[in-house]
């Protein structure tokens, strides 16, 4: 049964931001109450925040879908809907957030480091917000906004002072077991461990911890065996081990070659390694046969740059002197280290006025995009002719008018606003023309023959009046 993953792909879905409410104030002896519709709440987020409790991405790989709550809906009275519940997801120290096509977003390393993987929508005004001078009592809300979603990759790169690395069998397990409080599986055959172990190892006044990293083997940068899924374990890492096995029973190997194919994989798989301080451990010198061995390759080794250190998992024997080599290799490199400052949170927001939006002429139609004008279409309920004609007006101030003027838009010509997949396609039709086109004959403007609703009634109601007056002083009471 597995029980280490280290990589998942996971879909997130903040929640969405509620509905505002349409409402009018009724008391009794208070006929023009007003506007009362409250706004609705934001939706919950999707935040991925490091816990040092958290160790394998397993939970994610069983439950790949993961949601936030949505915000409540605004009420009459002048209530706000409440907002939704943020969706807190632990993961390990070390995880690195991408997206499917392998783009980095996040680097999540420290414990209570956090990142907003999917953010919640914004909830609709309601009609009590909506509320202007012109507009003393309008009859709509604005909707929610839909919450963000999509996919996203977790990967995990372990973080430990020291990996040690090498083919299957090499006895890395059985150093980090004696090195360290560690206890992995221990076996006489290859790929024995099957996920990275960790282990906590004090030398002095240096404590660091080592990574024993499943067995490469040649062509392992390229997928072979088990060294592409854990070689990212390594990245982290400040100093790499090559354990190499002495008393190998395979007729075709030997610790140099060993280390030369172990070499070649890490400068194939790159991200850096190939900087990395190096250390030779040859292991199992209680064997005779792998002791003379050592011997005899030790001078080559030295002679290549390498630390040698001859040490034994059964007799203990060279494990004090490695130990503390890589605390001390350890320790140097923690001092070049520039030094970490507490975590300052640094608030960009996005400038109020930004207006910017594009329109452009796309075959039979010209497509309107801008944060502000989809936006808008988003939170337009589109069965309420009031709220079309506030997105009008609204579009209209932004200057998408002028903007499809200049671009050569016509009365009836098709406008999307939005990406091809959710754009919100009408034909277009002006709010206000002003230029010589729409002049007639000399003295003539045919606007003003256009329907005016309150004027009419207002003529009508005259009529009436005039009418009834007539009436009432032909009539004679003594005929």
């Amino acid at each position: 049964m597995t029980t280490f993953v280290d990589r998942v792909e996971l879909h997130v879905a903040a929640g969405n931001g509620g509905h505002g409410c349409a409402s009018v104030h009724r008391e009794k002896f208070k006929p023009l109450g007003g506007p009362d519709g409250g706004n609705g709440g934001r939706g919950g987020d999707v935040i991925l925040v490091v816990d040092q409790d958290v160790t394998t991405l397993l939970d994610y790989h069983h439950s790949p879908h993961r949601k936030a709550t949505n915000g409540k809906p605004g009420e009459g009275g002048n209530r706000s809907g409440k907002d939704g519940t943020d969706l807190v997801l632990p993961v390990p120290d070390g995880t690195v957030v991408m997206d499917k096509h392998g783009n980095v977003l996040a680097d999540l390393v420290g414990q209570g480091t956090a990142y907003i993987a999917a953010q919640g929508g914004r909830g609709g005004l309601g009609n009590a917000a909506l509320a202007s001078a012109r507009r003393k009592a309008p009859g709509f809300a604005l909707l929610g906004e839909p919450g963000h979603s999509g996919d996203i990759v977790l990967e995990l790169k372990t973080v430990a002072d020291v990996a040690l690395v090498g083919y299957p069998s090499a006895g890395k397990s059985s150093l980090i077991s004696v090195m360290s409080a560690a206890k992995p599986k221990i076996a006489d055959y290859p790929f024995t461990t099957l996920v990275p172990n960790l282990g906590v190892v004090t030398a002095g006044a240096t404590v660091y911890t080592v990574a024993d990293v499943p067995g490469l083997i040649p062509g392992a940068s390229e997928g072979r065996g088990l060294g592409l899924e854990f070689l990212r374990h390594v990245e982290r890492c400040s100093v790499l081990v090559h354990v190499l096995d002495t008393a190998t029973l395979e007729s075709d190997r030997d610790p140099v070659s060993d280390l030369d194919v172990i070499e070649a994989e890490l400068r194939a798989y790159g991200a850096g390694l190939e900087d990395r301080p190096r250390v030779v451990a040859l292991n199992k010198i209680d064997v005779p046969d792998g002791r003379d061995l050592a011997d005899m390759i030790r001078p080559e080794l030295l002679a290549r740059g390498y630390q040698v250190f001859e040490v034994s998992a059964v007799s203990h024997e060279g494990l004090k002197e490695l130990s503390y080599a890589l605390a001390k290799i350890v320790a140097e490199h923690r001092a070049a280290q520039p030094a970490q400052q507490a975590t300052r949170v640094v608030i960009r927001p996005q400038a109020v006025d930004d207006a910017g939006f594009t329109v452009t002429h796309e075959g039979e139609f010209f497509r309107v995009r801008g944060e502000k004008p989809e936006r808008w279409v988003r939170q337009t309920d589109f069965n309420n002719d009031e709220a079309v004609g506030y997105l009008a007006d609204r579009l209209n101030r932004l200057g998408v008018e002028d903007e499809l003027l200049k671009a050569g838009a016509k009365p009836g010509d098709g406008v999307a606003i939005g990406p091809d997949e959710d754009a919100v396609v009408f034909d277009w039709e002006p709010s206000l023309a002003a230029g010589a086109e729409m002049l007639g004959r000399r003295g003539e403007d045919h606007r003003l023959d256009a329907p005016r609703p309150a004027a009419t009634r207002r003529r009508e109601r005259q009529a009436e009046r005039d009418e009834a007056e007539q009436e009432y002083r032909g009539f004679d009471p003594f005929a």
